[in-house]
Protein backbone atom coordinates (compact mmCIF):
# COMPACT_ATOMS: atom_id res chain seq x y z
CA UNK A 1 0.00 0.00 0.00
CA UNK A 2 1.14 3.52 -0.67
CA UNK A 3 -0.12 4.95 2.61
CA UNK A 4 1.72 4.67 5.92
CA UNK A 5 -0.58 2.87 8.38
CA UNK A 6 -0.79 4.15 11.97
CA UNK A 7 -0.60 0.54 13.08
CA UNK A 8 0.41 -2.52 11.07
CA UNK A 9 -0.44 -6.19 11.41
CA UNK A 10 2.44 -8.51 12.16
CA UNK A 11 3.39 -11.18 9.65
CA UNK A 12 1.73 -13.75 11.89
CA UNK A 13 -1.58 -11.91 11.65
CA UNK A 14 -1.61 -11.45 7.87
CA UNK A 15 -3.33 -14.79 7.24
CA UNK A 16 -6.41 -14.18 9.45
CA UNK A 17 -6.61 -10.62 8.11
CA UNK A 18 -6.84 -12.06 4.62
CA UNK A 19 -9.58 -14.37 5.88
CA UNK A 20 -11.62 -11.38 7.08
CA UNK A 21 -11.41 -9.89 3.58
CA UNK A 22 -12.34 -13.18 1.91
CA UNK A 23 -15.37 -13.61 4.14
CA UNK A 24 -16.47 -10.04 3.45
CA UNK A 25 -16.16 -10.65 -0.30
CA UNK A 26 -18.10 -13.89 0.11
CA UNK A 27 -20.93 -11.92 1.79
CA UNK A 28 -20.77 -9.26 -0.92
CA UNK A 29 -20.95 -11.77 -3.76
CA UNK A 30 -23.54 -14.13 -2.29
CA UNK A 31 -25.84 -11.72 -0.45
CA UNK A 32 -25.41 -8.11 -1.52
CA UNK A 33 -24.86 -8.90 -5.20
CA UNK A 34 -26.35 -12.39 -5.31
CA UNK A 35 -29.70 -11.21 -3.91
CA UNK A 36 -29.33 -7.83 -5.63
CA UNK A 37 -29.73 -6.05 -2.30
CA UNK A 38 -27.71 -3.19 -3.78
CA UNK A 39 -28.00 -2.79 -7.58
CA UNK A 40 -24.90 -0.59 -7.59
CA UNK A 41 -22.50 -3.02 -5.90
CA UNK A 42 -21.79 -5.35 -8.80
CA UNK A 43 -20.27 -2.70 -11.05
CA UNK A 44 -17.64 -1.47 -8.59
CA UNK A 45 -16.90 -5.04 -7.48
CA UNK A 46 -16.30 -6.31 -11.01
CA UNK A 47 -14.13 -3.29 -11.81
CA UNK A 48 -12.03 -3.80 -8.68
CA UNK A 49 -12.95 -0.35 -7.33
CA UNK A 50 -13.70 -1.49 -3.77
CA UNK A 51 -10.85 -0.95 -1.32
CA UNK A 52 -10.79 -3.36 1.65
CA UNK A 53 -9.13 -2.35 4.91
CA UNK A 54 -8.90 -4.64 7.94
CA UNK A 55 -8.39 -3.01 11.34
CA UNK A 56 -6.94 -5.66 13.66
CA UNK A 57 -6.97 -3.26 16.60
CA UNK A 58 -9.37 -3.39 19.54
CA UNK A 59 -8.75 0.29 20.40
CA UNK A 60 -11.50 2.65 19.24
CA UNK A 61 -9.12 5.59 19.10
CA UNK A 62 -7.02 3.62 16.63
CA UNK A 63 -10.16 2.88 14.63
CA UNK A 64 -10.99 6.60 14.48
CA UNK A 65 -7.42 7.38 13.39
CA UNK A 66 -7.67 4.77 10.67
CA UNK A 67 -11.09 6.07 9.63
CA UNK A 68 -9.62 9.57 9.30
CA UNK A 69 -6.79 8.18 7.16
CA UNK A 70 -9.15 6.22 4.91
CA UNK A 71 -11.55 9.14 4.45
CA UNK A 72 -8.63 11.32 3.36
CA UNK A 73 -7.31 8.59 1.08
CA UNK A 74 -10.68 8.07 -0.59
CA UNK A 75 -11.02 11.76 -1.38
CA UNK A 76 -7.46 11.89 -2.73
CA UNK A 77 -7.81 8.80 -4.94
CA UNK A 78 -9.53 8.92 -8.35
CA UNK A 79 -12.91 7.17 -8.32
CA UNK A 80 -11.80 5.05 -11.28
CA UNK A 81 -9.18 3.51 -9.01
CA UNK A 82 -11.05 3.49 -5.70
CA UNK A 83 -14.75 4.26 -5.75
CA UNK A 84 -15.55 3.09 -2.24
CA UNK A 85 -13.92 1.65 0.88
CA UNK A 86 -14.98 -1.09 3.30
CA UNK A 87 -13.35 -0.75 6.71
CA UNK A 88 -13.68 -4.13 8.43
CA UNK A 89 -13.52 -4.28 12.26
CA UNK A 90 -13.32 -7.94 13.31
CA UNK A 91 -11.96 -7.37 16.83
CA UNK A 92 -14.08 -4.55 18.24
CA UNK A 93 -17.62 -3.17 18.47
CA UNK A 94 -19.17 -6.64 18.44
CA UNK A 95 -22.11 -5.33 20.47
CA UNK A 96 -24.55 -3.64 18.11
CA UNK A 97 -25.49 -0.91 20.60
CA UNK A 98 -21.82 -0.04 21.10
CA UNK A 99 -21.39 0.02 17.32
CA UNK A 100 -24.37 2.37 16.99
CA UNK A 101 -22.85 4.69 19.59
CA UNK A 102 -19.54 4.69 17.72
CA UNK A 103 -21.29 5.76 14.51
CA UNK A 104 -21.94 9.11 16.19
CA UNK A 105 -18.18 9.56 16.62
CA UNK A 106 -17.63 8.54 13.01
CA UNK A 107 -20.14 11.10 11.75
CA UNK A 108 -18.61 13.78 13.98
CA UNK A 109 -15.22 13.02 12.44
CA UNK A 110 -16.67 13.32 8.94
CA UNK A 111 -18.04 16.75 9.82
CA UNK A 112 -14.82 17.85 11.53
CA UNK A 113 -12.93 16.98 8.34
CA UNK A 114 -15.51 19.01 6.39
CA UNK A 115 -16.25 16.01 4.21
CA UNK A 116 -19.97 15.76 4.87
CA UNK A 117 -21.62 16.35 1.52
CA UNK A 118 -18.58 14.79 -0.18
CA UNK A 119 -18.52 11.38 1.51
CA UNK A 120 -20.99 9.29 3.45
CA UNK A 121 -20.48 6.57 6.04
CA UNK A 122 -22.87 3.63 5.85
CA UNK A 123 -22.73 0.75 8.30
CA UNK A 124 -23.17 -3.01 8.49
CA UNK A 125 -23.05 -5.31 11.51
CA UNK A 126 -23.56 -9.04 12.17
CA UNK A 127 -26.18 -8.20 14.82
CA UNK A 128 -27.86 -5.36 12.95
CA UNK A 129 -31.44 -4.81 14.07
CA UNK A 130 -33.99 -2.29 12.81
CA UNK A 131 -36.02 -0.49 15.47
CA UNK A 132 -39.27 -2.31 16.15
CA UNK A 133 -38.09 -5.70 14.87
CA UNK A 134 -37.24 -8.95 16.63
CA UNK A 135 -33.62 -10.13 16.68
CA UNK A 136 -34.45 -13.08 14.44
CA UNK A 137 -36.46 -11.02 11.91
CA UNK A 138 -34.94 -11.88 8.52
CA UNK A 139 -35.41 -8.32 7.26
CA UNK A 140 -32.54 -7.26 9.53
CA UNK A 141 -30.24 -9.24 7.23
CA UNK A 142 -30.29 -6.43 4.65
CA UNK A 143 -27.64 -4.77 6.84
CA UNK A 144 -25.97 -7.83 8.38
CA UNK A 145 -22.34 -8.47 7.44
CA UNK A 146 -19.82 -11.01 8.77
CA UNK A 147 -18.05 -8.34 10.85
CA UNK A 148 -18.75 -4.76 11.98
CA UNK A 149 -18.05 -2.74 8.85
CA UNK A 150 -17.95 0.93 7.90
CA UNK A 151 -18.73 1.65 4.26
CA UNK A 152 -17.22 4.89 2.95
CA UNK A 153 -19.04 6.19 -0.13
CA UNK A 154 -18.70 9.14 -2.46
CA UNK A 155 -21.74 11.40 -2.74
CA UNK A 156 -21.02 11.84 -6.47
CA UNK A 157 -21.12 8.08 -7.02
CA UNK A 158 -24.42 7.86 -5.17
CA UNK A 159 -25.87 10.64 -7.33
CA UNK A 160 -24.71 8.91 -10.53
CA UNK A 161 -26.18 5.61 -9.38
CA UNK A 162 -29.53 7.24 -8.63
CA UNK A 163 -29.58 8.76 -12.12
CA UNK A 164 -29.18 5.28 -13.59
CA UNK A 165 -31.70 3.80 -11.15
CA UNK A 166 -34.24 6.61 -10.63
CA UNK A 167 -36.50 4.52 -8.39
CA UNK A 168 -33.79 4.00 -5.80
CA UNK A 169 -36.28 4.57 -2.99
CA UNK A 170 -37.95 1.26 -3.93
CA UNK A 171 -34.78 -0.76 -3.27
CA UNK A 172 -35.43 -1.09 0.47
CA UNK A 173 -39.00 -2.28 -0.06
CA UNK A 174 -37.85 -4.83 -2.64
CA UNK A 175 -35.11 -6.08 -0.32
CA UNK A 176 -37.63 -6.67 2.46
CA UNK A 177 -39.77 -8.73 0.07
CA UNK A 178 -36.76 -10.74 -1.14
CA UNK A 179 -35.62 -11.56 2.39
CA UNK A 180 -39.10 -12.43 3.61
CA UNK A 181 -39.44 -14.85 0.70
CA UNK A 182 -35.97 -16.27 1.46
CA UNK A 183 -36.60 -16.72 5.18
CA UNK A 184 -33.99 -17.08 7.90
CA UNK A 185 -33.27 -20.66 6.85
CA UNK A 186 -32.56 -19.52 3.32
CA UNK A 187 -30.32 -16.73 4.60
CA UNK A 188 -28.37 -19.19 6.74
CA UNK A 189 -27.96 -21.43 3.68
CA UNK A 190 -26.08 -18.62 1.92
CA UNK A 191 -23.26 -19.23 4.41
CA UNK A 192 -22.14 -15.61 4.58
CA UNK A 193 -21.11 -15.45 8.23
CA UNK A 194 -17.58 -15.25 9.67
CA UNK A 195 -16.40 -18.62 8.36
CA UNK A 196 -13.78 -19.64 5.82
CA UNK A 197 -14.64 -18.52 2.31
CA UNK A 198 -13.06 -19.10 -1.07
CA UNK A 199 -13.20 -15.73 -2.88
CA UNK A 200 -10.00 -13.70 -3.05
CA UNK A 201 -9.04 -10.24 -4.18
CA UNK A 202 -6.04 -8.72 -5.92
CA UNK A 203 -3.48 -7.75 -3.29
CA UNK A 204 -3.73 -4.08 -4.31
CA UNK A 205 -7.30 -3.92 -3.04
CA UNK A 206 -6.43 -5.07 0.47
CA UNK A 207 -4.96 -3.15 3.38
CA UNK A 208 -4.23 -4.42 6.87
CA UNK A 209 -3.88 -1.99 9.77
Amino acid sequence: MTSSPPFTASAASSEPADLFVRNTVRWLERAVIGLNLCPFAKGVHVKGQIHYVVALTEDLMDVLALLRSELSALVATPAETRDTTLLILPHCLQDFLDFNDFLGDAEALLEAMELDGTLQIASFHPQFQFAGTDVDDVTNCTNRSPYPTLHLLREESIDRAVEVFPEAETIFERNIEVLQALGMQGWSALDVGPSAGTPSLPEANQDVR
